[in-house]
């Protein structure tokens, strides 16, 4: 018999040779603003209306109370007995000056950026809203109380910034991060905690200690504390049936922010019927 040459084997390869393995899909970075558009929003909006005042001949530095009032400044006696109410909302948008402007967006930035992620878009605006219109409407009434028995008639003055609602925020983080739900060592959110506590005490000390001032310098200066305080509580209340929504389960989250924003606006609904009802002298 004849010899035969030995029949090749075919090369048995892996199920995967000659084929490489497909890119994993690129995931698109967020742009920063998507991840926290309130914030953005909020800081805009002030910085859009401050641009407005100045380009229409306000004073960038050093505007008058006539100007401010006609760019929506608060006043007790507009409000009250002018029926002027909008000015409690639009009052948190308007500033007086460049440096009012840049230090209470810069305070504004850093604590929304922290609260975005806990209460979402929707809940930032919100308490930013409620919490200074409840500021606002604390100033008018102290304001009327200080002022409307003045020798020669009432003569309120204005308010305008976003402090109220900064602190409003403030206090509204004060109690969120407290919750056990929060995916965060401790220690790392008492420190934040702690933080926001600290900002939320010196400046209300330093805003009355300004105030204080002003009554034996009279340096000019005026430090709307009501506003202040109204915000803070109005932040810390509006906190209190809520959840973070890291940790919360999405339904429980927006249940929780719906009861939240019900209850203020019911709140501020009764207190503004009150002031209304105030006599003018």
């Amino acid at each position: 018999m004849g010899s035969y040459p030995p029949i090749p084997q075919p090369e048995i390869l892996p199920p995967d040779a000659g084929y490489t393995q497909p890119p994993p899909p690129v995931r698109r970075k967020r742009p920063s603003w998507a991840a926290a558009p309130a914030t953005y929003l909020l800081v805009g909006v002030n910085c859009a209306v401050f641009v407005a005042m100045v380009l229409s001949g306000v004073s960038a530095g050093n505007p008058t109370v006539d100007q401010l009032m006609h760019w929506g400044a608060d006043n007790a006696g507009a409000v009250l007995f002018g029926g002027e109410w909008w000015r409690i909302v639009t009052a948190m948008f308007v500033h007086v000056g460049i440096l009012h402007l840049a230090t209470n967006m810069w305070c504004l930035w850093n604590l929304a950026l922290l609260a975005e992620p806990l209460m979402g878009s929707v809940g930032v605006v919100a308490v930013y809203i409620l919490t200074g219109a409840a500021g606002n409407l604390l100033s008018v009434l102290v304001n009327w109380i200080l002022y409307h028995n003045a020798p020669g008639g009432p003569v309120f003055p204005a308010g305008a910034g976003a402090s109220g609602a900064v602190f409003g925020i403030a206090g509204a983080l004060i109690v969120l991060l407290k919750s056990n739900r929060l995916p965060v060592p401790p220690q790392e959110l008492k420190k934040l905690r702690k933080s926001v506590i600290y900002f939320a005490v010196l400046n209300l000390v330093l805003g009355l200690s300004i105030s204080g001032g002003n009554l034996f310098l009279h340096s000019g200066l005026n430090i709307d504390n009501m506003a202040h305080l109204g915000g803070f509580a109005c932040g810390l209340l509006f906190a209190v049936p809520m959840v973070p929504r890291i940790g919360s389960p999405r339904a429980v989250f927006n249940r929780r922010l719906e009861i939240a924003i019900i209850m203020v606006v019911g709140l501020l609904v009764l207190f503004g019927f009150y002031l209304a009802q105030l006599p003018p002298q």
